[in-house]
């Protein structure tokens, strides 16, 4: 009787054992590239200075958190903290730092429950352009979820797990003829192809993680045209602004081109008058008048020489230079001519200027 009170016991143990070990079940935690996330420490203690989280992926298991301190000898240390909860919070998250965590728990050290794992999944959307500001006319965009240590077809049999698009008012875009989206299960990536239109300016489509038709996390893409963007598909209006702007430009080179010229003309015409100008002001002369008066007739018996003088003295005001040195022109004219009434003496009519 004693021995079957004592194989009851033991198998309540074994049950309470097995009950336990069940209850550590494996958290998925699903998080948009860019954010941050917090991954919880289901064997938590009171005293996180014994907790330590690893992280596994391909290429190796890396011990991120011992003994409630972070390591010095990882990449993204700056981004790691641990809560007052013993979870593990990530900032700015990455499609790099999906994978497999363990939250584990060691007094004296040795390992107090069991391992506590964590999944965490990544959200990723990207255009098929390498550019920030699109100049195409049509797009491409990429939703991928990064996943460690379960195929994405697992997650959309068992977990139910969808890829979906939808408008900014959340209505799935799959209803849409303009939109071609296609789903490969082999990477978890669906694509969404469109050919932009002008109101596509700023706006923003959205990639949404649904599991059992209840959405999970979403990553957003914003389309921007840049200033240089001449899409075909645009409406005429945006094609008659160009031509409107290439005429106004053609037409401000014209008068420019106008203005120059006239402005040369004006300079020419300016330039030719002076010197003509000036020619006529160095060659003028000078022209003067000269009255002559001839005396009275002579007595019968006076004696005359019949010789009349006349000077006239012409200057011109046009400076020659000659061996440097500056004079001024001076021709004197004379003419001698006789008269039988002139006096004696003679008769004088000079002028100078």
């Amino acid at each position: 009787m004693a021995q079957c009170h004592m194989f009851l016991l033991e198998l309540i143990i074994l049950c309470s054992f097995l009950k336990g070990t069940s209850e550590v079940t494996e958290t998925r935690v699903f998080s948009s590239s860019g954010e941050n996330v917090r991954l919880p420490c289901n064997n938590a203690l009171s005293d996180c200075t014994s907790t330590t989280w690893t992280y596994t992926r391909l290429s190796g298991t890396v011990e991120l958190i011992a003994g409630g301190e972070k390591k010095n000898d990882i990449e993204r240390r700056e981004r790691l903290s641990l809560g007052s909860d013993c979870s593990l919070n990530i900032k700015k998250v990455t499609q790099e730092d999906y994978g497999h965590y363990i939250c584990r728990q060691y007094v004296n050290d040795k390992q107090q429950g069991t391992d506590a794992p964590v999944y965490l999944h990544v959200l990723r959307v990207s255009s098929s352009s390498s550019q920030t500001e699109i100049r195409s006319g049509s797009v491409t965009l990429s939703c991928q979820l990064y996943s460690y240590g379960v195929s994405c077809d697992t997650l959309v049999r068992s977990e139910g797990i969808q890829l979906i698009w939808v408008n900014q008012t959340g209505v799935n875009l799959m209803t849409d003829s303009r939109y071609q989206i296609f789903f490969s299960s082999t990477h978890c990536i669906s694509t969404l192809t469109t050919t932009l239109l002008n109101e596509d300016h700023n706006r923003e489509w959205r990639c949404q993680v649904t599991q059992r038709n209840h959405p999970k996390i979403s990553a957003t893409y914003t389309v921007k045209y840049s200033d240089q963007e001449d899409l075909s598909d645009r409406p005429a209006p945006h094609n008659q602004e160009i031509v409107i702007s290439a005429v106004v430009v053609a037409l401000a080179v014209l008068v420019a081109v106008f203005w120059v010229i006239y402005k040369k003309k004006a300079y020419n015409k300016r330039e030719t008058h002076s010197s003509v100008f000036k020619d006529v002001n160095e060659h003028k002369g000078t022209y003067e008048t000269i009255n002559m008066a001839i005396p009275s007739m002579p007595n019968a018996n006076e004696q005359t020489d019949d010789v009349t003088y006349s000077e006239v003295t012409s200057s011109s005001k046009k400076q020659v230079q000659m061996d440097n040195d500056h004079s001024n022109d001076t021709v004197t004219y004379a003419a001698i001519r006789g008269t039988e009434y002139a006096p004696q003496d003679g008769l004088y009519a000079s002028v100078k200027k």
